[in-house]
């Protein structure tokens, strides 16, 4: 859905109403480091937590900005603020998951260092 804002596939962006294009950006950077992240849980690749955290960063200083640009008058949807929120969240579970699953190779490599 990103990408049809961010290239106006199918006139989406009308429909989309007051959409923030940073927040569509992040997510559509996102999505791609979704489908990298689901290849390594498949894969059982360890590298597969550094990508969902480097998504979670995204989301998290994305937030922030959002928050600034709200705070400064900006336009935006309530279902702005609620998506992202989920979004954070489930990249979150998804990197304790990550970790848990490749712990003993993560906590080595700390270890190592």
């Amino acid at each position: 859905m990103s990408s049809s804002v961010i290239f106006d596939w199918f006139d989406i962006r009308v429909k989309e109403g007051n959409y923030v294009l940073f927040i569509v950006w992040a997510n559509f950077i996102c999505s791609l480091l979704y489908f990298l992240a689901a290849y390594g849980f498949i894969k059982g690749q360890k590298w597969t937590f550094s990508v969902l955290i480097s998504a979670l960063i995204i989301l998290i200083i994305s937030f922030i900005a959002l928050q600034f640009y709200i705070n400064s008058g900006g336009i935006y949807e309530t279902k702005t603020i609620k998506a992202m929120i989920f979004r954070i969240l489930l990249t979150f579970t998804f990197s304790l998951i990550a970790f848990f699953m490749f712990r003993k190779t993560l906590l080595k490599k700390v270890i190592n260092m």
